[in-house]
């Protein structure tokens, strides 16, 4: 799929899943499409854990039973960063706008390659919840589980929610002109 093609068609699935695998070579790709992101300094800390064991994913999923999408999942990949700056460290911190740039390029490539997903960040940031998936996955201590996407291949077809037009968003040297 052309670039500027899953960019118009990326949205935030959280409907059902078909029930079949997504294959370890696609799920590498899209992560490499992750890691080919920027980040400041080029530090290069976002990691990522690839979850493809349905027990996994089911323990996962039981954390919070209401979260249908994370029971639909056939794969799901995780955002970790650091909690913040290394002590002692003089340079401002770009954990969160790191892992949000690989995101972005993930969701993209899950696109292009015909699967769906929904970026999931404010669940995780409710009731404990990145905590105990970080220890689901043996995240150290010092990092923190920022992003989920759990994906596979959508069972029905949705598109892109509407988007405000270029003019309401976007003016040339000066906001709002």
């Amino acid at each position: 799929m052309e670039l500027f093609e899953a960019i118009r068609r990326r949205h935030s699935y959280r409907g059902p899943m078909q029930d079949q695998p997504v294959p370890r070579e696609d799920l590498l790709r899209i992560v490499q499409a992750g890691i080919q992101a920027p980040s400041g300094y080029n530090a290069q800390t976002t990691t990522f854990v690839i979850i493809d064991d349905p027990k996994v994913l089911a323990e996962i999923a039981a954390i919070d039973p209401r979260n249908a999408i994370l029971g639909q999942a056939r794969a799901l990949i995780a955002c970790v960063a650091p909690r913040g700056a290394e002590p002692g460290s003089t340079r401002l911190f770009f954990g969160v706008e790191d892992c949000a740039a690989a995101v972005e390029n993930m969701l993209l490539a899950i696109t292009a390659l015909g699967y769906a997903s929904v970026w999931l960040d404010g669940w995780l940031r409710m009731e404990g919840r990145d905590a105990a998936v970080g220890r689901i996955f043996d995240v150290p201590q010092e990092r923190i589980v920022r992003v989920l996407l759990p994906l596979g291949v959508p069972a029905q077809e949705e598109e892109q929610h509407p988007r405000k037009p270029l003019d309401e968003r976007a003016w040339f040297n000066r906001h709002g002109d």
